[in-house]
């Protein structure tokens, strides 16, 4: 890190897009990125194999998803944030898909649940990462609406997905010798968790609880968790609304960008909707020069799918718009198993990701103009705000 001209011992601050071309390649694990490929690639490859590339699809999105839960902790515990996350994707996708996109229901349940998102923020990182996925997979699965049987079939399709990856990750315990040890303590974990949700589900104690939250929100909101909530829930709602004005089954990707790029800070937001949208554009421009010029068939699509995701996963910790770059790709050639056009996928993406990062960035932009620096005559440490601080550090999404 450059010192500072006045200091040459000090560290300078990083710039204000430091994000942008900041690349940690020391946090790549292939170790990791090689478990959690496995159970995407049998979903895939077997779904193509068998004859139903659609359920291969529907399953490995959810393993993929799930996969990304190793990067997180639930009371010490890596196998918890994937269990929760499964469950909690299985039964978005069964409401998403009842809601669809063409009526208003999906407005006021995008909302709901980026709110639900934005307290979970408070508690642990793992905890804020379940509540991100269960609203992202709302989105997605409301482009596909269905009856409830229909809907039922692809939440077991994404329970199923979620499953093998927790299989698999627990085969390969001999590569991450912490997995083992989290295993080892289940059974005594699970126990006295359950205990604990007995308890907590109890009538008389569930109506305690919603009595305490009112007295907690002032606490909440000092420290900026309820206006985060807010923030996001009405973000969602707008940017679904666009979707659902624009009536693009792929649209999905307006609310779910809204959703992922919004941060508490405008800088934090501004950062993530720019690595998100170069890094989809220049996703998506490689896909569609290479599916003009060479057309794979599905077992080949299949594979191309596992390679990106594989890509992804090392990606993810190193920067988010390299990440981005083959987070696209990984999405085009796996809608593509689907009979849908790659170049027309891609075009799609890149112009919802650009339409979801600007509402964001538009919604945000208040709290710009609220936290310009002011001139005071006070010291500048009593000036300095403490509101938002624990949510810059946190980091919780995988997608």
């Amino acid at each position: 890190m450059p010192s500072s001209p006045t200091n040459p011992d000090a560290p300078t601050q990083p710039g204000y897009f430091a994000d942008l071309y900041t690349f940690h390649w020391r946090e790549i694990s292939l170790q990791t990125s090689l478990i959690a490929i496995v159970a995407v690639a049998v979903s895939l490859v077997g779904g193509v194999l068998i004859g139903h590339p659609a359920a291969g699809l529907i399953s490995g999105g959810g393993a993929m998803t799930v996969g990304f839960g190793l990067n997180q902790r639930i009371s010490d515990s890596r196998l918890w944030p994937m269990i929760w996350a499964t469950l909690a994707m299985a039964a978005s996708t069964f409401i998403g898909m009842l809601a669809g996109h063409e009526g208003y229901a999906l407005i006021f349940l995008s909302a709901a649940w980026a709110f639900g998102y934005g307290i979970l923020t408070a508690r642990a990182a793992g905890v804020a990462w379940v509540g991100q996925q269960a609203a992202v997979t709302l989105l997605v699965t409301s482009a596909f609406p269905a009856d409830a049987r229909h809907a039922f079939q692809r939440a077991l399709l994404t329970l199923l997905g979620g499953t093998l990856q927790i299989l698999f990750t627990s085969a390969f315990l001999r590569l991450l010798p912490e997995l083992q040890a989290d295993l080892l303590a289940l059974p005594s974990y699970g126990f006295d968790e359950a205990t604990h949700l007995r308890h907590i589900f109890r009538f008389g104690r569930i109506l305690r609880r919603l009595r305490g939250f009112p007295r907690a929100l002032p606490r909440m909101w000092a420290a900026g968790h309820v206006p985060y909530a807010l923030r996001l829930a009405l973000t969602v709602a707008a940017a679904t609304e666009a979707y659902r004005w624009r009536g693009v089954q792929s649209g999905y990707w307006i609310p779910m960008t809204a959703l992922l790029v919004q941060k508490p800070l405008f800088a934090e937001t501004l950062n993530r909707a720019l690595m998100r949208v170069l890094g989809t554009l220049a996703g998506a421009v490689l896909c569609t020069f290479f599916l003009l010029r060479v057309h794979p068939d599905p077992i080949t699509l299949a594979w191309l799918a596992v390679f990106f995701c594989f890509c992804a996963f090392m990606a993810n910790p190193v920067n988010y718009a390299f990440f981005s770059v083959f987070l696209t790709s990984y999405i085009v050639f796996l809608l593509s198993l689907n009979v849908l056009p790659g170049p027309e996928i891609a075009h799609r993406r890149a112009y919802a990701t650009a339409a979801g990062g600007l509402i964001a960035l538009i919604i945000h932009i208040d709290a710009f103009l609220l936290r310009r620096p002011k001139p005071s005559t006070s010291s500048p440490t009593k000036g300095v705000s403490k509101t938002t601080k624990g949510h810059s550090e946190r980091s919780e999404e995988p997608q």
